[in-house]
């Protein structure tokens, strides 16, 4: 929900110049709404404070509407948390995300390039490339740099010779 500073200045006004509260029930202070209502907005000067302040308000409230929001699609992101990446659906899952890194790279994905990819983190990465390795889906081989790399046999192309023995 977007809360409009319109809105909340006419609900100050048609709630006595704000001393019935209404404003604040808009924006989610139901606590303050009520004490604005049984105390006739603390006897006024509540009203003179939320007249002045009431554009900052608005704002507090609509970051913490974002920030509910983010939270509750944190929520929906997947197995395992993960999210998606550039080029990731938000329903995709991250076997299917480092399946297309692994395409995308002839074969090879480093942990890193999942991570990155799949807007999860490289340890999660990292697990899940072990899992599919594990699996038989792919294989652990190490570049002549020593870094870890897995293998994808099925996304090869001609060349890929850059391994240790």
């Amino acid at each position: 929900m977007r809360y409009n500073v319109g809105v909340a200045y006419l609900l100050w006004l048609v709630s006595g110049f704000g001393a019935l509260g209404f404003h604040r029930f808009y924006l989610g202070k139901v606590g303050t709404g009520l004490l604005w209502l049984f105390t006739g907005g603390l006897a006024g000067l509540g009203c003179i404070y939320d007249v002045i302040t009431l554009p900052r308000q608005v704002h507090e409230a609509n970051i913490g509407a974002r920030v509910r929001a983010e939270i509750a699609n944190e929520g929906s992101r997947g197995l395992y948390g993960y999210g998606g990446g550039e080029g990731a659906t938000r329903s995709e899952n991250p076997e299917k995300t480092v399946l297309r890194v692994a395409r995308k790279n002839g074969g090879f994905v480093t942990p890193g390039e999942a991570a990155l990819e799949g807007d999860f983190t490289v340890d999660q990465a990292r697990k899940l490339l072990e899992k599919m390795a594990a699996s038989g889906n792919a294989e652990m081989r190490v570049r002549t740099s020593g870094v870890v790399v897995y293998y994808f046999p099925e996304f090869a192309r001609d060349g890929n010779n850059d391994f240790a023995v």
